[in-house]
């Protein structure tokens, strides 16, 4: 119907020249009219093809001859030079359609490449957002399917010997699926999408794809594929053969092909190398913590330790001693057991916070009665140890009831205390306040001793890491601010330092307020 309704076009067109020139423009000369008739094929070949134009050619060239060259009316020519005006004018129509029509071919052919180009770059867009292999594998079928308008799309990595489809639903099969084998059979069907299957040849219709995608990475080139047979695009890291895609009703050029497999092959190595990275980074972390934790324990484990055996030594091997000395050893004893038992309970709740064991009983509650608690235990404490603390509290009678676990708040704040205490000067006070800060509730304790330096302070938080200036001087293990931040963190809020040399530090936390 199209080709048919052209056709009269090109007629009409004709018709529509020989009457103008007859009719309106009698005295037009043969030059003009032959202008005209040479436009018209001109656009014919531009717009609709060779085809059409040579045609269209030849019967202007009839047309000429018999409406405007003389004898008019007749196809036969009297003068030699009208002979040579009539093929001079097939020839350039016909030369001229050539060249038209190679000038749309071309431009079609640029189009298509760029549209190809745009694809390649919104694809290697989207394959930089897995962040894992096993995660990239399940997103490059879909999303080779989506750039290209591809109804399916399967990928085969040998390493792993699995087939990755886009729809599990459908396989773009080189051949035939064999008789009574349908697409939507059982082991099909119950693949989720973008998920593996293992390369299994119990059903027919999987081994035929198998079989497919298995000579598809073993050949040499890239080759445009036959009617009615989906792309098959090997896949290379480095000269080694590692894959194949199957790409359904999708028309690739043998540039975009090369292009995809590169693109595809590229994410796959990088995807396994950054995973090969951050599991060696991972390796060292873990050998980091491991040396830190030996070293932080054994030295804290031998300082009471070394106290502890002192003074059972003395106890067996005086008997002489009188009640004082023997209360005082007794109370080494009982004070080195109670830093071991503090010790080992640190790194328990390190161990469980890291594995994510802990289990909050998240309540709507007031802070004050938390923090009051807190100070109350510490004042006792250095008031027994004759060395009492000024620890300042300021908070507003107003302030919201937070959604926490109190003993475990409690600890956070008696590790900052316990640590403004340690480091701070015994004449300088500690504050403690709390604000509302949007949906958030701050809790801050200031101290003014030597600070931290700026250097150590993104490390503060680190476990087992301790100020170079403090770690020979002040005893501890590490473990407090790292503890404290793991169960700021489970109760969605955030700690923070704020500290200047010489001037002392504030460290603040924040914990949601209650609905």
């Amino acid at each position: 119907m199209i080709e048919a309704g052209r056709w009269l076009i090109i007629a009409n067109g004709l018709a529509g020249i020989v009457a103008l020139y007859r009719h309106f423009f009698r005295s037009a000369n043969p030059t003009t009219v032959a202008l005209s008739l040479l436009l018209l094929v001109l656009v014919l070949a531009a717009n609709w093809g060779l085809r059409y134009a040579v045609v269209a050619s030849i019967a202007a060239t009839a047309v000429f001859n018999f409406f405007f060259l003389p004898p008019i009316n007749t196809f036969t020519i009297a003068d030699t030079q009208n002979w040579v005006a009539l093929f001079a004018f097939l020839a350039t129509s016909i030369f001229a359609s050539h060249l038209s029509n190679r000038i749309r071919e071309e431009t079609a052919e640029a189009n298509a490449r760029r549209r190809e180009a745009d694809m390649l770059y919104r694809l290697g867009r989207q394959l930089l957002q897995p962040e894992n292999v096993a995660q990239l594998l399940n997103f490059i079928p879909s999303s080779v399917a989506t750039a290209f308008d591809s109804p399916a799309v399967a990928l085969y990595v040998c390493d792993r010997d699995r087939i990755y489809l886009s729809d599990p639903k459908r396989l773009p099969l080189p051949v035939a699926p064999a008789t009574g084998v349908g697409m939507g059979g059982a082991q099909v069907s119950t693949l989720r999408s973008g998920s593996p299957a293992p390369a299994s040849d119990s059903d027919p219709t999987r081994a035929s794809l198998l079989h497919a995608l298995r000579e598809a990475m073993l050949q040499p080139l890239f080759r445009p594929a036959p009617d009615g047979q989906p792309t098959a695009i090997p896949l290379h890291i480095g000269v080694r053969p590692s894959g194949s895609l199957l790409i359904e009703a999708a028309t690739l050029s043998r540039e975009t092909m090369e292009a995809l497999s590169g693109l595809v092959s590229m994410s796959i190595e990088r995807a396994q190398a950054l995973e090969n990275s951050a599991r060696s980074e991972a390796a060292q972390e873990s050998e980091r913590l491991r040396t830190a934790l030996l070293d932080s324990v054994t030295h804290e484990l031998r300082t009471p330790l070394t106290s502890i055996k002192a003074s059972v030594t003395a106890l067996l091997s005086q008997q002489a001693l009188d009640d004082a000395s023997r209360t005082e050893l007794l109370t080494v004893i009982d004070e080195e057991s109670d830093r071991l038992n503090h010790l080992i309970e640190q790194a328990v709740e390190m161990a469980q916070l890291d594995a994510n064991k802990v289990h909050l009983e998240l309540r709507p509650q007031p802070i004050a009665p938390i923090i009051h608690e807190a100070v109350d235990q510490f004042q006792a404490e250095c008031r027994a140890a004759h060395q009492p603390r000024d620890i300042r509290i300021a908070l507003s009678a107003t302030l919201p009831e937070i959604l926490a676990d109190a003993a475990w708040i409690h600890k956070v704040l008696a590790n900052l205390i316990g640590n403004a205490i340690k480091y701070s000067p015994a004449s300088q006070p500690i504050f403690v306040s709390a604000d509302r800060q949007g949906s958030m509730l701050a809790v801050s304790v200031a101290d003014r001793g030597a600070g931290i330096d700026p250097q150590e302070q993104e490390m503060i938080f680190d476990k087992f890491y301790r100020g170079q200036d403090h770690r020979q001087r002040v005893s501890g293990t590490g473990m407090g601010l790292a503890i404290s931040r793991a169960i700021v963190n489970a109760h969605h809020g955030a700690i923070t330092l704020t500290s200047q040399v010489g001037h002392g530090s504030v460290f603040t936390f924040t914990l949601p307020l209650a609905r």
